[in-house]
């Protein structure tokens, strides 16, 4: 899988930094340099090598970890031809989705028509696209930031844009748990900031709360779909009312800031972009 990569990616880093070849390395652990040469070109190299090869850097496996991690840092977005990629299967978009929220493939054969094959087969192209690490029995690890968000304009979310939005706000907000708020203000640009670092607060609290409840049952457990924004803005209509157009960069003439949270329960799934 990917963390194979990355681990022999930066072994190989390490061997440049202490100015050492792969004949130095062969002469040491008493093998062929072609042989050596063939190992990390395959990056096919057991634990016992590669205990082996640290011993000759005069490194243990904790500072490999280490130096595996700072190489390899979560991604807090995708790249526009990763979100492509996507966007361009509805089921890789869903399983993305659905691993987002931390679902085991079981849960995501149960619950929509995904075959196995079909799962494992989204599972590993997202492994591919950096998205996820997928491990043993096709366990994962997400490989993305706590803040990871999809690009604000681009490909997945102007698909929810066209496809869900009008789907989500179409509900009363009016059932158990839901909740639809809509607040005007005008704040300084720095208040906005800090307003904006609460709102995202919020949203990792529910991501917690989502991820600490994962083993309770299905049955004490409901579906809910978080919504945060948080825009300088004038609805359409007022804008056409305003006594003179408003000038550029003018926050105060041309806009109100509109932060607003919306909470709605959804039958499957918790979707968060």
């Amino acid at each position: 899988m990917s963390s194979s990569q990355d681990l022999i990616t930066v072994l190989k880093a390490e061997l440049r930094r202490a100015g050492l070849t792969y004949a130095d390395v062969a002469r040491e652990l008493g093998l062929a340099e072609s042989s050596v040469k063939r190992m990390f070109a395959k990056a096919d190299m057991p634990l016992s090598r590669i205990d082996e090869v640290l011993a000759v850097l005069k490194m243990d496996f904790a500072e490999l970890a280490r130096e595996v991690a700072l190489a390899s840092p979560p991604r807090r977005e995708l790249t526009l031809e990763q979100e492509r990629a996507v966007v361009a299967d509805p089921k890789l978009l869903l399983t993305a989705i659905c691993t987002l929220s931390g679902w085991t493939l079981e849960q995501i054969v149960q619950t929509y028509t995904l075959s196995k094959p079909q799962a494992v087969g989204c599972l590993l192209a997202l492994d591919k696209l950096g998205f996820i690490e997928l491990r043993a029995n096709n366990r994962y690890r997400l490989k993305i930031d706590k803040t990871f968000r999809w690009r604000p304009h681009g490909p997945v979310m102007q698909f929810f844009r066209q496809h869900a939005v009008a789907d989500y706000f179409e509900g009363g907000f009016d059932g158990a748990g839901e909740l639809l708020m809509l607040v005007h203000g005008q704040v300084t640009p720095a208040q906005a900031a800090l307003f904006n670092e609460r709102l995202q607060r919020l949203a990792q609290d529910f991501s917690q709360q989502h991820l600490g409840n994962q083993k309770l049952p299905s049955t004490e457990k409901q579906a809910f779909t978080v919504l945060v924004g948080m825009r300088s803005w004038l609805f359409a209509p007022f804008r056409e009312q305003l006594r003179e157009p408003p000038e550029a960069g003018n926050s105060a003439l041309a806009a109100m800031p509109l932060p607003s949270t919306v909470v709605r329960a959804g039958r499957r799934g918790t979707l968060r972009g």
